[in-house]
Formats: C-alpha cells, sequence, structure tokens
C-alpha cells in the first residue's frame, strides 16, 4: 500500500481527517472523497479579503479569516480557502478544492477535484487536477500535473512490475511533503513522487519516485 503518511505529515493539516477515512487504502483514494467531504464541512463565509473584481461562482465557498482573492480571481463551489492563502489574479479553481493555510494559487493556475497542504504553491500557470500536493510543495511555472488518459481509461500505476488498478479515470500526481518541481515540468496521470524529491526544469515525469528522488528529465 502507498499510505498518505508515507506521503504527507498530516499533523498541522486541518482536514486531516479525509486522509483517515477507513475508504482510504492507498493515498489516491482520498480523491475520491473530496466533494462529499467539502459538502459535508462546508459553512460558507466570506472571512478573508476578496476584491470585489474577483468571481466567485455558487455558495458553496469558504474563505478564512487572513486568506486574499486578488480581482480577476474564478472560484466556484465547493472550495476551501486557509487561512493566509492567496489566490492570485486569473487564477481559476474548479471547485472541489481544498486548499490548506498559506498556499499560493497563481495567475494562470487552474485547480480541480484537488488538496493543497499547508505552504504548498502552484504560483504561475499550472494545471492541477484530480491531484495532492504535500506541505511545502513548489510548483515551478507552467507545471502540468495531467490526469487523463488519451482513451479515457481506468488510470493503472506499474511499480515494481505489479499493476496496481487505481479505480480513477481522472488522475494527476501525488506529490509528496518539500518536493519542488522545475519549470514546465509535466507529470503523467498517476504521478506518484515521494517527499523531498525534486525534477529539473522539463522534465516528464512518470510513474513511482521514492522519497529524496532527484528526477533528470525523464522520458519514460
Amino acid at each position: 500500500m502507498f499510505a498518505p503518511n508515507d506521503f504527507f505529515d498530516l499533523s498541522n493539516f486541518e482536514h486531516r481527517v479525509i486522509f483517515e477515512d477507513p475508504r482510504v487504502r492507498n493515498v489516491w483514494d482520498v480523491l475520491k472523497l473530496i466533494d462529499d467531504y467539502l459538502n459535508a464541512i462546508l459553512e460558507p463565509q466570506i472571512l478573508g479579503q476578496v476584491d470585489p473584481r474577483a468571481y466567485l461562482i455558487g455558495e458553496q465557498i469558504y474563505i478564512a479569516p487572513g486568506a486574499r482573492v486578488e480581482a480577476g480571481a474564478y472560484i466556484t463551489g465547493p472550495t476551501y480557502i486557509g487561512a493566509g492563502s492567496v489566490v492570485r489574479h486569473g487564477a481559476y479553481i474548479r471547485g472541489k478544492a481544498l486548499v490548506g493555510q498559506n498556499c499560493v494559487v497563481g495567475h494562470d493556475t487552474e485547480v480541480k477535484n484537488a488538496i493543497f497542504l499547508n505552504d504548498a504553491k502552484a504560483g504561475h500557470f499550472a494545471y492541477v487536477g484530480d491531484s495532492i500536493l504535500g506541505n511545502k510543495v513548489n510548483l515551478g511555472a507552467g507545471t502540468k500535473l495531467a490526469n487523463f488518459k488519451l482513451r479515457g481509461t481506468e488510470i493503472r500505476l506499474r511499480i515494481d512490475g505489479k499493476i496496481i488498478p487505481t479505480g480513477l479515470r481522472k488522475f494527476g500526481a501525488i506529490l509528496g511533503d518539500d518536493v519542488s518541481l522545475g519549470c514546465n515540468t509535466v507529470c503523467n496521470p498517476g504521478a506518484l513522487v515521494g517527499p523531498r524529491s525534486g525534477a529539473h526544469a522539463l522534465s516528464l515525469i512518470s510513474g513511482y519516485h521514492s522519497a529524496e528522488s532527484l528526477i533528470k528529465n525523464q522520458r519514460t
């Protein structure tokens, strides 16, 4: 199994209960629970600073104290934006987004069905779909977490010669704590990157990479 604790320190994450759900056997199982979890816990409130030129669509949106949404950002619910986080100009949050504390959803970044643990940053021109970013993850400009196979079939992982079904047709990437990806990196669907790993700019990442890996322009 690939347990959440293999990738993340959840001790300071306000929503760690979603990772503790008994239905979660592998870390990617959490992706199936985001929508239901948000609809269960959300009490729609705008407690942070929202520029009047931002677009908030639907009622299921929570903006925590100290969070900031800049002009031109577009957010649909259900979405939770944690304390101290920033949604920058031109960001597009398509719903089912759980953003922790002190995170950045940057300019021209698109997010859907995703979790940002505390201090995770997707600052510029990123796509984060059906993915989880660990604590202090940093995505270089232009990073794309691809989440859908060309033929639309179930995403299965090939690890140590074994095929592991995920039950998901849409699955981007799981990036452990302190992962840093260089500019214009692309993760193929179902990529798993262990904590404290890094990737050079222009890398193409597939499969599983254990903790403290250095990924250099992988092409397979």
